[in-house]
């Protein structure tokens, strides 16, 4: 696969899978193309060469999407219900129909949001805000959640929280996730298999084949 954005070429001669089921970690340096690839996946950048192919024998592929952690202004209105249901409105017109309150409901349950549902989304911390997205990707039940460096910006506590929840998930449901980080211990604990993204190079594996001098001290 090769992906440019105009005649400037980003990745070249990419050939890689997503077993189903795995949790894959991406790793490599600013630049490399990581932001490139997520952006193939999600559609919204078209392969100049190669495809991108999701098959999948029990039923159609739907992506989940968790941004890098974002801060949201204090003031922000909207409470942490009505942010995850977000991805439900219709047009923006703000009610929903009982089989997607109920949507709501699990998400919000599945990410331990339950007790602050109506705190406004700006008055929550960094790892409730996080879980907000993540609760946000779920309500769409994906069968590929995409991680975009969502731990960035966290303290460790809540990157451990945050993946022991994505990893908990997993086991309950069939879903593979992609996540892309710089942070190789945790990749370590929750992947099962990586991508090292270099310029032009690209090694995948079983996630205990990736050594620390692979993947160079700046991911320590």
């Amino acid at each position: 696969m090769k992906l440019a954005y105009g005649d400037k070429p980003v990745i070249q001669d990419l050939n890689f899978s997503l077993a189903q089921g795995s949790f894959t970690v991406i790793l490599g340096e600013n630049g490399v193309g990581k932001t490139t690839l997520v952006r193939a996946l999600l559609g919204q950048l078209r392969p100049q060469a190669g495809s991108i192919e999701f098959l999948n024998d029990q039923e159609p592929v739907k992506l989940g999407y968790v941004p890098q952690f974002r801060n949201v202004d204090e003031e922000y209105p909207l409470s942490i219900r009505e942010f995850v249901a977000l991805n439900l409105y219709h047009g923006w017109t703000p009610w929903l129909k009982k089989e997607e309150q109920k949507r709501v409901d699990w998400a919000i349950e599945q990410t331990n949001l339950e007790k602050i549902a109506t705190r406004q989304l700006g008055q929550a911390s960094g790892g409730e805000k996080q879980r907000a997205y993540l609760a946000q990707a779920l309500i769409e039940h994906p069968n590929l959640l995409i991680l975009d460096e969502s731990t960035a910006s966290l303290d460790v506590s809540m990157k451990y929280e945050l993946l022991e929840l994505v990893a908990r998930l997993q086991k309950q449901q069939p879903l593979s996730v992609l996540f892309v980080t710089h942070d190789l211990p945790l990749a370590k604990q929750f992947a099962d298999h990586f991508l090292l993204m270099e310029h032009n190079k690209y090694v995948t594996g079983p996630i205990d084949e990736l050594a620390v001098q692979d993947v160079g001290a700046e991911h320590v």
